[in-house]
Protein backbone atom coordinates (compact mmCIF):
# COMPACT_ATOMS: atom_id res chain seq x y z
CA UNK A 1 0.00 0.00 0.00
CA UNK A 2 1.33 3.42 -0.94
CA UNK A 3 1.45 5.45 2.31
CA UNK A 4 0.88 8.67 0.34
CA UNK A 5 -2.45 7.52 -1.12
CA UNK A 6 -5.56 7.70 1.09
CA UNK A 7 -7.71 4.60 1.30
CA UNK A 8 -11.45 5.30 1.28
CA UNK A 9 -13.20 4.73 4.58
CA UNK A 10 -16.89 5.04 5.31
CA UNK A 11 -18.32 6.61 8.44
CA UNK A 12 -20.54 4.01 10.10
CA UNK A 13 -21.18 5.81 13.39
CA UNK A 14 -20.89 9.37 14.64
CA UNK A 15 -21.17 10.65 18.20
CA UNK A 16 -21.17 14.28 19.29
CA UNK A 17 -18.93 14.25 22.38
CA UNK A 18 -18.88 17.94 23.25
CA UNK A 19 -19.89 21.16 21.53
CA UNK A 20 -16.85 21.03 19.24
CA UNK A 21 -15.71 17.42 19.42
CA UNK A 22 -16.96 14.38 17.54
CA UNK A 23 -16.06 10.69 17.48
CA UNK A 24 -16.46 8.79 14.22
CA UNK A 25 -16.19 5.05 13.61
CA UNK A 26 -14.89 3.94 10.22
CA UNK A 27 -14.99 0.87 8.06
CA UNK A 28 -13.14 0.19 4.86
CA UNK A 29 -14.99 1.09 1.69
CA UNK A 30 -14.00 -1.70 -0.70
CA UNK A 31 -11.30 -3.28 1.46
CA UNK A 32 -10.68 -3.52 5.22
CA UNK A 33 -8.86 -0.67 6.90
CA UNK A 34 -5.44 -1.62 8.30
CA UNK A 35 -5.02 -2.49 11.97
CA UNK A 36 -3.90 0.25 14.34
CA UNK A 37 -2.16 0.04 17.71
CA UNK A 38 -2.84 2.40 20.65
CA UNK A 39 -0.87 5.59 20.22
CA UNK A 40 -0.53 5.38 16.45
CA UNK A 41 -2.25 7.90 14.20
CA UNK A 42 -3.86 8.17 10.78
CA UNK A 43 -3.92 10.97 8.26
CA UNK A 44 -7.63 11.57 7.69
CA UNK A 45 -8.66 13.29 4.47
CA UNK A 46 -11.73 15.42 4.01
CA UNK A 47 -11.93 15.17 0.24
CA UNK A 48 -11.57 18.55 -1.40
CA UNK A 49 -10.45 20.21 1.84
CA UNK A 50 -7.25 18.57 3.09
CA UNK A 51 -5.88 16.07 5.57
CA UNK A 52 -4.83 16.11 9.22
CA UNK A 53 -3.18 13.69 11.65
CA UNK A 54 -5.69 12.18 14.07
CA UNK A 55 -4.89 9.60 16.75
CA UNK A 56 -6.79 6.39 17.23
CA UNK A 57 -9.30 6.81 20.06
CA UNK A 58 -10.70 3.30 19.90
CA UNK A 59 -10.43 0.03 18.07
CA UNK A 60 -13.79 -1.66 17.57
CA UNK A 61 -12.68 -4.95 16.05
CA UNK A 62 -11.42 -3.98 12.60
CA UNK A 63 -13.04 -0.56 12.87
CA UNK A 64 -10.91 2.33 14.16
CA UNK A 65 -12.54 5.28 15.86
CA UNK A 66 -11.17 8.81 15.84
CA UNK A 67 -12.09 11.68 18.14
CA UNK A 68 -11.77 15.01 16.35
CA UNK A 69 -11.98 18.56 17.70
CA UNK A 70 -13.13 21.16 15.16
CA UNK A 71 -10.37 23.75 15.16
CA UNK A 72 -9.79 24.37 11.45
CA UNK A 73 -11.21 23.84 7.98
CA UNK A 74 -10.23 20.16 7.71
CA UNK A 75 -11.28 19.15 11.20
CA UNK A 76 -14.56 21.05 10.82
CA UNK A 77 -15.23 19.11 7.61
CA UNK A 78 -14.37 15.79 9.28
CA UNK A 79 -16.59 16.60 12.26
CA UNK A 80 -19.44 17.31 9.87
CA UNK A 81 -19.18 13.87 8.23
CA UNK A 82 -22.28 11.75 8.69
CA UNK A 83 -22.84 7.97 8.57
CA UNK A 84 -22.42 6.87 4.98
CA UNK A 85 -19.97 9.64 4.06
CA UNK A 86 -16.54 8.76 2.69
CA UNK A 87 -13.30 10.11 4.08
CA UNK A 88 -9.72 9.19 3.23
CA UNK A 89 -7.47 7.21 5.56
CA UNK A 90 -3.70 6.86 5.44
CA UNK A 91 -1.81 4.88 8.05
CA UNK A 92 -1.24 3.50 10.59
CA UNK A 93 1.71 5.76 11.25
CA UNK A 94 4.17 6.20 14.07
CA UNK A 95 5.21 4.43 17.23
CA UNK A 96 2.51 3.88 19.85
CA UNK A 97 2.49 3.36 23.58
CA UNK A 98 4.80 0.68 24.99
CA UNK A 99 2.22 -1.24 27.02
CA UNK A 100 4.60 -4.13 27.69
CA UNK A 101 6.53 -1.75 29.95
CA UNK A 102 3.54 -1.61 32.32
CA UNK A 103 3.14 -5.35 32.88
CA UNK A 104 3.42 -6.08 36.61
CA UNK A 105 3.59 -2.37 37.49
CA UNK A 106 1.30 0.28 38.86
CA UNK A 107 0.06 2.46 36.00
CA UNK A 108 -0.69 6.17 35.76
CA UNK A 109 -2.61 7.48 32.76
CA UNK A 110 -2.68 11.28 32.71
CA UNK A 111 -4.64 13.21 30.09
CA UNK A 112 -5.29 16.86 29.42
CA UNK A 113 -8.27 17.83 27.26
CA UNK A 114 -8.50 15.90 24.01
CA UNK A 115 -5.30 14.13 25.06
CA UNK A 116 -7.60 11.52 26.57
CA UNK A 117 -8.45 10.35 23.04
CA UNK A 118 -5.08 8.68 22.26
CA UNK A 119 -5.03 7.28 25.81
CA UNK A 120 -8.51 5.78 25.66
CA UNK A 121 -7.25 2.60 23.88
CA UNK A 122 -4.52 2.34 26.52
CA UNK A 123 -7.04 2.25 29.34
CA UNK A 124 -9.22 -0.23 27.43
CA UNK A 125 -6.22 -2.54 26.90
CA UNK A 126 -5.17 -2.27 30.54
CA UNK A 127 -8.63 -3.09 31.84
CA UNK A 128 -9.15 -5.91 29.33
CA UNK A 129 -6.11 -7.63 30.87
CA UNK A 130 -6.53 -6.21 34.36
CA UNK A 131 -4.68 -9.07 36.16
CA UNK A 132 -1.44 -8.21 34.35
CA UNK A 133 -1.15 -4.83 36.09
CA UNK A 134 -1.18 -3.60 39.66
CA UNK A 135 -2.98 -0.39 40.61
CA UNK A 136 -4.28 1.71 37.74
CA UNK A 137 -5.05 5.42 38.12
CA UNK A 138 -6.51 7.57 35.34
CA UNK A 139 -6.14 11.35 35.85
CA UNK A 140 -8.11 13.58 33.51
CA UNK A 141 -8.08 17.36 33.27
CA UNK A 142 -10.41 19.57 31.24
CA UNK A 143 -11.09 23.28 30.96
CA UNK A 144 -14.67 22.86 32.18
CA UNK A 145 -17.03 19.97 33.04
CA UNK A 146 -18.81 20.16 29.67
CA UNK A 147 -15.49 19.40 27.94
CA UNK A 148 -14.76 16.16 29.79
CA UNK A 149 -14.61 13.41 27.16
CA UNK A 150 -16.15 9.96 27.43
CA UNK A 151 -18.16 10.34 30.68
CA UNK A 152 -19.73 6.90 30.16
CA UNK A 153 -16.28 5.34 29.78
CA UNK A 154 -14.99 7.11 32.88
CA UNK A 155 -17.91 5.68 34.87
CA UNK A 156 -17.33 2.19 33.47
CA UNK A 157 -13.56 2.34 34.07
CA UNK A 158 -14.11 3.32 37.70
CA UNK A 159 -15.13 -0.27 38.48
CA UNK A 160 -11.57 -1.41 37.77
CA UNK A 161 -9.40 1.68 38.13
CA UNK A 162 -9.12 4.88 40.14
CA UNK A 163 -10.55 7.78 38.14
CA UNK A 164 -9.68 11.36 39.13
CA UNK A 165 -11.08 14.30 37.18
CA UNK A 166 -10.29 17.98 37.58
CA UNK A 167 -11.39 21.11 35.72
CA UNK A 168 -9.94 24.59 35.33
CA UNK A 169 -13.30 26.33 35.49
CA UNK A 170 -16.09 24.70 37.53
CA UNK A 171 -19.75 24.97 36.59
CA UNK A 172 -22.90 24.70 38.63
CA UNK A 173 -23.08 21.25 40.19
CA UNK A 174 -19.36 20.50 39.91
CA UNK A 175 -18.15 19.05 43.22
CA UNK A 176 -14.74 17.79 42.14
CA UNK A 177 -11.35 19.43 42.40
CA UNK A 178 -10.49 22.61 40.49
CA UNK A 179 -7.12 23.36 38.93
CA UNK A 180 -4.59 21.75 36.65
CA UNK A 181 -4.31 18.00 36.32
CA UNK A 182 -1.16 18.12 38.44
CA UNK A 183 -3.47 19.07 41.33
CA UNK A 184 -4.73 15.50 41.64
CA UNK A 185 -1.39 13.70 41.29
CA UNK A 186 -0.95 13.42 45.09
CA UNK A 187 -4.29 11.59 45.26
CA UNK A 188 -3.23 8.89 42.81
CA UNK A 189 -3.25 5.58 44.67
CA UNK A 190 -0.09 4.16 43.14
CA UNK A 191 3.45 3.53 44.29
CA UNK A 192 5.47 6.06 42.27
CA UNK A 193 8.66 4.02 42.35
CA UNK A 194 6.97 1.07 40.65
CA UNK A 195 4.76 3.06 38.29
CA UNK A 196 4.73 3.44 34.53
CA UNK A 197 3.09 6.65 33.32
CA UNK A 198 1.43 7.53 30.01
CA UNK A 199 0.88 11.26 29.36
CA UNK A 200 -0.94 13.09 26.58
CA UNK A 201 -2.16 16.66 26.33
CA UNK A 202 -0.73 20.11 25.67
CA UNK A 203 3.07 20.05 25.78
CA UNK A 204 3.18 22.45 28.74
CA UNK A 205 0.81 20.15 30.64
CA UNK A 206 2.96 17.11 29.86
CA UNK A 207 6.14 18.87 30.92
CA UNK A 208 4.77 19.97 34.30
CA UNK A 209 3.05 16.62 34.84
CA UNK A 210 6.20 14.67 34.06
CA UNK A 211 8.21 16.89 36.39
CA UNK A 212 5.63 16.40 39.16
CA UNK A 213 5.61 12.63 38.71
CA UNK A 214 9.40 12.42 38.66
CA UNK A 215 9.62 14.56 41.78
CA UNK A 216 7.30 12.04 43.48
CA UNK A 217 9.63 9.21 42.53
CA UNK A 218 8.38 7.90 39.19
CA UNK A 219 11.51 6.94 37.22
CA UNK A 220 11.87 9.32 34.27
CA UNK A 221 12.50 6.47 31.84
CA UNK A 222 9.12 5.01 32.81
CA UNK A 223 7.25 8.14 31.71
CA UNK A 224 6.00 8.13 28.10
CA UNK A 225 4.58 11.18 26.34
CA UNK A 226 2.84 11.68 23.00
CA UNK A 227 4.15 14.62 21.01
CA UNK A 228 1.81 16.40 18.64
CA UNK A 229 3.69 18.33 16.00
CA UNK A 230 2.87 19.29 12.43
CA UNK A 231 2.78 15.83 10.88
CA UNK A 232 2.05 15.67 7.15
CA UNK A 233 3.45 12.70 5.22
CA UNK A 234 3.41 10.22 8.12
CA UNK A 235 6.59 8.40 7.11
CA UNK A 236 9.40 10.91 7.58
CA UNK A 237 9.64 12.11 3.98
CA UNK A 238 8.62 15.76 4.19
CA UNK A 239 10.32 16.87 7.41
CA UNK A 240 7.46 19.10 8.59
CA UNK A 241 7.41 17.46 12.02
CA UNK A 242 11.13 17.55 12.71
CA UNK A 243 11.88 18.21 16.37
CA UNK A 244 15.60 18.15 17.09
CA UNK A 245 16.86 14.74 15.95
CA UNK A 246 13.33 13.31 15.72
CA UNK A 247 10.84 13.13 12.91
CA UNK A 248 7.76 12.87 15.08
CA UNK A 249 5.63 11.02 12.52
CA UNK A 250 8.26 8.32 12.17
CA UNK A 251 10.13 8.32 15.52
CA UNK A 252 7.06 9.19 17.63
CA UNK A 253 4.53 10.40 18.43
CA UNK A 254 5.10 8.41 21.64
CA UNK A 255 8.59 8.80 23.05
CA UNK A 256 10.16 8.32 26.49
CA UNK A 257 10.19 11.53 28.52
CA UNK A 258 14.02 11.65 28.78
CA UNK A 259 14.05 11.92 24.98
CA UNK A 260 11.26 14.51 24.85
CA UNK A 261 12.30 16.67 27.82
CA UNK A 262 15.11 18.68 26.16
CA UNK A 263 12.95 19.21 23.06
CA UNK A 264 9.73 20.46 24.64
CA UNK A 265 10.94 24.06 24.85
CA UNK A 266 11.36 24.15 21.05
CA UNK A 267 8.50 26.09 19.48
CA UNK A 268 6.67 24.57 16.55
CA UNK A 269 7.47 26.38 13.30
Amino acid sequence: MNPAVPQPGRVVRRRQDTADTVTIELTGAGQPLPAFQPGQFAMLTAYGVGDVPISISGIEGARPTHTIRAVGAVTRALCAARPGDLIGVRGPFGIGWDLDAAAGHDVLVVAGGIGLAPLRPVVERLLADRASYRKVSVLVGARQPAELLYPDDLARWSAQAQILTVVDRPADGWTGPVGLVTTVIPAAAVDPATSVAYLCGPELMMRFTAQALISRGVPAEQVQVSLERCMRCGVGWCGHCQLGPLLICRDGPVVPYPVAEPLLSTREL
